[in-house]
């Protein structure tokens, strides 16, 4: 099969090429998995700490890509409730071990053995792909293939971000960055939390523009002040001044959730400029997110068929996935970045 593979860690800034499209043998099931045919997969930030490094695959090559969307090909001889040209879904969440305190607590995300798709596992940037059953998602009918893959990952880690600001419809809530997760995290509050109003704070005149037309009543840079305190703020972006910079936002009392992986260093002297009267004084709170859960996965999925979600994206050949990661890091294009595969 033909796979695009990260063979080595790179600095994107100086190598624009860091997939390989190389010939790899196709997958073959053990007991409990199920071979997926991939159609589509989304181009995740994640992808890039990988690449360059911050969050690295456990071995290489690797082929990267968490947001998969295929039909059941092949099934393990233990696989009961799975049928061939089921359409599936796959996720960040690749498995955890079942049976610690976080697992058989609801919190499989935080898991030990917690493996990651495209990570540790190879992902969906490939003709097949294998999974265990049990980390497959049916995908609702209503949802066509590239419309669903960015909801495996950008949705699903807005969904669990969304909840874990304890929001209440009416509170007001802010969002850092405007990418593939925090423009679904807007859809989501028009149809949860109808008189919530949304702030939106993006480095890039072309992302505030997107927000307003999306439904944010407010718009500005990321140092910019918004018009009232918010009761919350979901930060999204690969970088430390949000994190600083949304916290002065805050209400008392107010919640910050992180929603990222890891953060880059480029601007981590910005740090410096916490000062805990103006920032974290006066009961704020920083929360971050890891990973998520397959309940996060199917819940959110169930959402978005309820509610009609379409994410804004666009679709690239695998020829063109160096040049999507490049303009994923740079910020060049808006919405959600789909690799479609056949």
């Amino acid at each position: 099969m033909k796979a695009m593979v990260i063979n080595k860690i790179v600095d994107l800034n100086s190598n624009p090429n860091p997939l390989d499209l190389i010939e790899l043998p196709k997958p073959t099931v053990q007991g409990d998995e199920v071979l997926l045919k991939v159609s589509v997969c989304g181009i995740c930030h994640t992808e890039l700490d990988e690449i360059e490094g911050r969050t690295p695959p456990s071995r290489f090559p690797m082929i990267p890509g968490h947001q998969v969307i295929g039909r059941v090909v092949e099934t393990g001889r233990e696989v009961k409730d799975v049928r061939l040209n089921d359409r599936m879904g796959v996720a960040w969440i690749y498995s955890a071990c079942g049976h610690c305190d976080h697992c058989l607590n609801g919190a499989e995300n935080l898991c030990n053995d917690f493996v990651a798709t495209g990570r540790d596992r190879h992902g969906g940037y490939a003709e097949f792909m294998k999974v265990p059953a049990s980390f497959a998602y049916p995908i609702p009918p209503n949802l066509e293939d590239a419309e669903a893959a960015p909801l495996l990952c950008a949705g699903s880690i807005g969904y669990r971000s969304l909840n874990m600001t304890r929001l209440k419809d009416g509170q007001r809530l802010g969002l850092t960055g405007f990418g593939a997760s925090a423009h679904l995290v807007l859809k989501m509050i028009k149809y949860k939390f109808p008189n919530t109003p949304v702030y939106v704070f993006a480095r890039k005149a072309s992302e505030r523009d997107f927000a307003l037309s999306l439904g944010a009543v407010w718009s500005g840079d990321t140092s910019a002040l918004p018009p009232e305190p918010l009761d919350a703020v979901i930060d999204t972006t690969p970088a430390w001044k949000p994190v600083i910079e949304a916290l002065k936002c805050l209400k008392p009392g107010g919640r910050l959730v992180i929603n990222a992986i890891r953060k880059e260093n480029t601007d981590k002297d910005y740090l410096q400029n916490l000062d805990y009267p103006r920032h974290l004084w006066l009961e704020k709170e920083i929360r971050s997110v890891a990973n998520v859960t397959r309940s996060d996965v199917s819940e959110f999925l169930a959402l978005a068929s309820a509610m009609g979600i379409k994410p804004s994206y666009r679709e690239y050949t695998p020829e063109e996935v160096n040049k999507a990661l490049v303009e994923l890091k740079f910020n060049h294009v808006a919405g959600a970045k789909v690799l479609r595969i056949s």
